[in-house]
C-alpha cells in the first residue's frame, strides 16, 4: 500500500524533497528511552516526513502492543507559533538540531514522568496516564530534567538553575548568576560543540541534591556576528574561544534543594576541561577532567559531603585522549567503565581489565547492566572489505563480546528492563528500522513516517591504495559498462568525528544525485576519520594535510577499477570537508580541477581551542603546524606558476561556529594572488542549512558550477 507521503514525494525532485524532509530525518523515530520495568518505550517523532514539529510518543509493551502520543506540541501551544530564545537557538545549533516542537526530553528514574521545554515554557507528561500539562514557571526554560524520584523538575532560565515541584509548586532558584557572563546548569560552548557534553547539571540518585556546573565566559574574547542584509540590526556578541585564547572558566558545585552549595575541588589549572560527569547508584559522583592539550586526563571520584576529589585513574597519550560517548560510568558493583586506547586498539575496560581487543574498535558505551556492558563497535584494523562501514551492537562481559545486531548496516541500541530497542540503518533500505526485543524475541517495531527518497544509491564499498582507505564509489544509475570514463567528483568530509563511508542507504543520497548528473562520485575516509584504529585517527596530529594525501591516494587507487577520467576531477565539501576541498585545488592543482568549498576552516587559528589545539597544538608553541594547514598563508596558497583552478566558496553569514571571516580572508588572499574564484554568501544561514529553498538551490548551483568548471555539457 502506498502512503500519501510516498505518493506526494514522487512528484518532487530530489533536491526539493531532500530539503523539505530535512535530509529525510522528519518523521523518523529517535531519542529512545526504555522504562526499567520494561513496560514501555518513550521516543520522539514528528507526524509526517515533512512536518518539523516533533511529538513525544509512548510504545506500550504490556497488555498489548500499541503506540500513543504522550505530548503533542500543537495541542499544548494551541496552534501558536513556536518561539525560541537566543540561548535555545544556540543550544540547537551546537547539537545540529534542525527540528521543531519537542526536540528533547528527560525522564525520572521510573520513566513515568517526562519533562521538556516547548517555546521556552516548561511542560511535563505523565507517561502512564498519557496526559501533559504546563508548569507555570519563569522562562525561557532550557533543559528541564525530573529528579529520579519524580518529585521535582530542575531547569535553567536566565542563566540560573531553578527547581519546581512536579505539581507546579515551590518554584525557586538554587543558583543565580553573579554577573551577565555567568551561567549555572548550562554547557559552555566548548563542552557542547566539541566534547559532546550538552548538560550542565546532574541529579543525585537520591534526588536530594545536584551537581551544577558554573561557567563564566568573561575571559573569552567577543566576536560580533552581524547580518549584512539587515544593517538596522545590532550585531550579536558571541563569546568565541579561538585557538590560543582563553576558555570559559568552569567550576562545579554540589547543591542541595535549599540552595546550600559546596564546591567540588580539583586542580582546575592543570585540568581546566570538565569533559564528563556521571552520578549513579554504582558509586560516588565521577568526573573526567582533561588538560588543555588533551594529552593527560584524570578520572576523579567526588566526596559528596566535602566536595573533595580523589584520583581513580590517570591516563596519558602522546597525541590526544579521545572522549568516548557513554564513558566513564560505574558498574553496579562500583567498577570503573571506560573507553580507552590501549595496545593499539580502542577498547572497553572495566576496572583494570580490557574486555575487548584488536578485533573491535569501540564507538560508544550504550548501557551498563548488572552482568554486562552494551556497546557499539566497528571491526578493528585488520578487518577485510566486507566489514567496511559497518557498526554493530555487542554485549560484552568477562568472557568476551557477543554481537547482537545482524546483517550489514549501522546499528545502535538502547536497553532497559530486559528490553532492547535496536535501530538499524542498512545499505539496501532507506531510513532506519527500529525493532523492540524482549527475552530474545522480536516483539514490536516502531514505525517511521519519514518519506521514501525518490532515488536509491548505487554504491560499492571498497578499500583503495596501499593504506586500504575505505571508499564508497557511486556511478550514474543509468551507467553501463562500455559507456566510457566519467568525470570524477570527490565528495569527502575527511576529518575527525566525520565518518562518511558507512554501510547504510541514506548517507549516499546526495552523492548519488550528483552521480546522476554525469559524475563518478568517490567518498573516501582517509587518516583522521573515525572507525578504524586510534593510530589511524591520530596520524594527523600536527599534519592535517595528510588528509589530502589520502584523497589523492584513494583516487589513484580506484582509477584502475572504476571508469574515472583523471583529467576531469572536482571536489566538494563542507566545514572540514570545505577546507579539504580548498586545500585540494590550491596544493594539488595537478590532480584537482575545480572545487566547491563550503564553510571552510581556512585558518585553524580562527577555530575553537579544543578542536584546533587537539589536532595542531597551541598556536604559540606550534606555529608551523597552523601555517602548513592554513589556506590563507603563503604556505596555503599554491605557487604562482601553478594553474589556477575554479573555486566556488559558500558560507552562511550567520555561522557562529565557522565564522564567515574564514571565507572573507580566503577570498582576499585569492584575490591578492590573482586566483579566480566565486563567493556565494548565504544570508541568515548558520553552519547548518535547514532552510528549504536555500538547501535545494545550493545543490543545483553546485552542479551548474561543476559542469561549467569541468567543461561539461
Amino acid at each position: 500500500m502506498t502512503s500519501h507521503h510516498e505518493t506526494s514525494a514522487k512528484r518532487l525532485s530530489f533536491p526539493r524533497q531532500f530539503a523539505r524532509t530535512q535530509r529525510y530525518t522528519l518523521g523518523a523515530p529517535r531519542a529512545f528511552t526504555v522504562a526499567p520495568d520494561g513496560s514501555r518505550v518513550v521516543f520522539l517523532r514528528s507526524p509526517s516526513g515533512t512536518v518539523r514539529a516533533g511529538s513525544l510518543w509512548v510504545l506500550d509493551l504490556d497488555d498489548g502492543i500499541r503506540e500513543r502520543v504522550a505530548a503533542d506540541p500543537g495541542a499544548l501551544l494551541q496552534g501558536a507559533e513556536e518561539e525560541l530564545s537566543t540561548e535555545e537557538r544556540a543550544r540547537r545549533e551546537r547539537s545540529r538540531e534542525g527540528g521543531g516542537g519537542i526536540v528533547g526530553y528527560a525522564v525520572d528514574g521510573a520513566v513515568e514522568l517526562a519533562a521538556f521545554a516547548l517555546s521556552g515554557r516548561l511542560f511535563t507528561a505523565e507517561l502512564r496516564a498519557g496526559t501533559a500539562r504546563e508548569l507555570p514557571v519563569a522562562g525561557p526554560v532550557i533543559d528541564p530534567r525530573p529528579s529520579p524520584d519524580g518529585r521535582w523538575v530542575a531547569y535553567t532560565a536566565g542563566g540560573a538553575l531553578r527547581v519546581v515541584g512536579a505539581d507546579g509548586g515551590g518554584d525557586r532558584a538554587l543558583a543565580e548568576p553573579e554577573a551577565e557572563t555567568v551561567t549555572y546548569g548550562l554547557a559552555e560552548f566548548i563542552a557542547a560543540e566539541e566534547m559532546g557534553r550538552s548538560r550542565g547539571f546532574w541529579w543525585a540518585p537520591e534526588s536530594d541534591r545536584l551537581l551544577v556546573a558554573r561557567a563564566d565566559d568573561a575571559p573569552v574574547q567577543r566576536w560580533w556576528i552581524s547580518d549584512p542584509a539587515h544593517p538596522d540590526r545590532r550585531p550579536a556578541a558571541v563569546p568565541y574561544p579561538s585557538a590560543g585564547t582563553p576558555n570559559a572558566e568552569v567550576r562545579l558545585f554540589l547543591t542541595d534543594l535549599a540552595g546550600e552549595r559546596t564546591e567540588v575541588v580539583w586542580d582546575r589549572t592543570a585540568f581546566p576541561y570538565l569533559a564528563r560527569v556521571h552520578w549513579s547508584s554504582g558509586g560516588p559522583p565521577l568526573l573526567l577532567v582533561q588538560a588543555r592539550d588533551q594529552r593527560v586526563q584524570q578520572y576523579l571520584a567526588v566526596d559528596a559531603a566535602s566536595g573533595e576529589t580523589s584520583l581513580v585513574r590517570l591516563e596519558k597519550d602522546p597525541a590526544w585522549l579521545e572522549l568516548g560517548p557513554g564513558s566513564p560510568a560505574w558498574t553496579h558493583g562500583g567498577e570503573l567503565v571506560r573507553i580507552t586506547d590501549e595496545s593499539g586498539a580502542r577498547a572497553l575496560a572495566v576496572g583494570d581489565r580490557a574486555l575487548t581487543g584488536a578485533a573491535l574498535h569501540l564507538r560508544a558505551v550504550l548501557d551498563v547492566g548488572a552482568d554486562d556492558v552494551l556497546v557499539s563497535a566497528s571491526a578493528g584494523e585488520d578487518a577485510g572489505d566486507p566489514e567496511i562501514g559497518q557498526i554493530h551492537v555487542y554485549r560484552v562481559d568477562g568472557s568476551g563480546a557477543e554481537r547482537i545486531s545482524e546483517g550489514p548496516g549501522v546499528h545502535t541500541a538502547v536497553r532497559g528492563g530486559g528490553v532492547t530497542v535496536l535501530a538499524s540503518a542498512r545499505p539496501d533500505e532507506p531510513g532506519t528500522a527500529v525493532a523492540v526485543w524482549r527475552a530474545g524475541e522480536r516483539v514490536a517495531e516502531v514505525a517511521s513516517y519519514a518519506e521514501r527518497p525518490v532515488i536509491s544509491p548505487r554504491v560499492e564499498l571498497v578499500a583503495a591504495g596501499p593504506e586500504r582507505i575505505p571508499c564508497a564509489v557511486l556511478l550514474p544509475r543509468g551507467y553501463a559498462e562500455g559507456d566510457g570514463p566519467l568525470p570524477v567528483l570527490m565528495d569527502p568530509y575527511g576529518g575527525p568525528h566525520g565518518q562518511r563511508v558507512v554501510a547504510a542507504h541514506n548517507p549516499y543520497l546526495t552523492s548519488q544525485w550528483f552521480a546522476d548528473q554525469g559524475f563518478a562520485v568517490v567518498v573516501a575516509d582517509g587518516r583522521g576519520t573515525p572507525g578504524r584504529s586510534p593510530a589511524w585517527e591520530k596520524a594527523i596530529r600536527g599534519r592535517l594535510t595528510l588528509t589530502l594525501e589520502d584523497q589523492v591516494a584513494a583516487l589513484h587507487g580506484l582509477a584502475g577499477r572504476f571508469p574515472l577520467d583523471l583529467d576531469r576531477v572536482a571536489i566538494r565539501g563542507w566545514s572540514f570537508g570545505g577546507w579539504l576541498a580548498g586545500l585540494a585545488v590550491l596544493r594539488r592543482p595537478d590532480v584537482f580541477h575545480a572545487a566547491v568549498v563550503g564553510a571552510p576552516v581556512s585558518d585553524q587559528k580562527l577555530y575553537d581551542t579544543h578542536y584546533a589545539e587537539r589536532l595542531l597544538g597551541h598556536p604559540d608553541e606550534e606555529p608551523a603546524a597552523y601555517a602548513e594547514a592554513s589556506l590563507v598563508t603563503d604556505d596555503g596558497l599554491s605557487a604562482p606558476e601553478d594553474p589556477a583552478r575554479p573555486m566556488m566558496i559558500v558560507h552562511g553569514l550567520a555561522d557562529d561556529n565557522v565564522v564567515v571571516a574564514h571565507t572573507l580572508r580566503l577570498s582576499s588572499a585569492l584575490l591578492a594572488a590573482g586566483r579566480p574564484h566565486e563567493v556565494l554568501p548565504l544570508t541568515g544561514v548558520t553552519h547548518m542549512t535547514p532552510q528549504e529553498q536555500v538547501a535545494e538551490n545550493l545543490l543545483l548551483l553546485q552542479v551548474d558550477f561543476l559542469k561549467r568548471s569541468l567543461g561539461l555539457g
